[in-house]
């Protein structure tokens, strides 16, 4: 379990002081930072990646350079790269020894966090079978949150666990939505990526449009992400 409570707000500040503004990121910004962030792609390559395509951006013509760059997904490739990169400088090389407890993952902290999207997801405007999963949802929640301190630091099981509770969740929300809804939110996805589509492979488009979709849904019911990477910094 890599300790990552800053990836997604280290990447946004790192790509706001290369583009020079202070441009906040999209929602297909965001979607694409947990494309990374689920295959593991580690916060230092993603910096790398910005860096490189950033450099390759500004060592061209004055002429060539003058478009400013205006999202994420004009790194992804550069990200990519990087991560290979990583991945291949540490084969062979010796894992650190674990800790005996990950800092950032006291057991108190989680049970609070936990207790915390209990809380919001208890108050979220859901009908219906949703609101009856949520209802379970919860209830799983509130049991993990006292569950915390006898869990030791088998922090991969928690996630694996949260992970399934919030997919179970998400199951049943894009099930109930009207489908005229996610027509106009699968045509906003394909607008907003229309210019990077030939710097991405066909496999992490659909994943970029499927978390594009999540994020949507989750903001519009007001939902808590349930991933430890998700706990905010103390």
């Amino acid at each position: 379990m890599r300790n990552y409570f800053n990836y997604f707000t280290e990447i946004e500040e790192h790509f706001q002081r290369r583009r020079g503004t202070l441009l906040l990121l999209s929602t297909l910004d965001w979607a694409l930072i947990e494309t990374w962030r689920d295959a593991g792609v580690p916060l230092e390559a993603v910096l790398r990646g910005i860096d490189a395509a950033f450099d390759k951006h500004e060592s061209r013509p004055a002429k060539s350079s003058s478009r400013r760059v205006n999202g994420l997904a004009w790194c992804a490739q550069a990200v990519m790269e990087a991560a290979e990169d990583i991945q291949q400088a540490s084969i062979g090389m010796a894992k650190p020894a674990a800790t005996t407890q990950a800092q950032g993952f006291e057991h108190q902290r989680i049970a609070a966090w936990l207790t915390q999207c209990a809380d919001t997801l208890e108050a979220a405007q859901l009908e219906g079978l949703a609101a009856e999963t949520a209802h379970d949802v919860v209830l799983r929640l509130r049991e993990l949150a006292t569950e915390a301190p006898s869990v030791g630091n088998d922090l991969e099981s928690l996630e694996r666990n949260l992970l399934v509770l919030e997919e179970k969740l998400m199951t049943v929300i894009l099930a109930t939505t009207p489908e005229a809804d996610l027509i106009a939110l699968k045509e906003e996805s394909a607008r907003e990526l229309a210019p990077y589509r030939r710097r991405m492979q066909a496999v992490q488009i659909r994943q970029i449009e499927a978390q594009f979709l999540h994020k949507r849904l989750v903001d519009k019911h007001k939902l808590p992400r349930l991933s430890l990477f998700y706990m905010s910094q103390a």
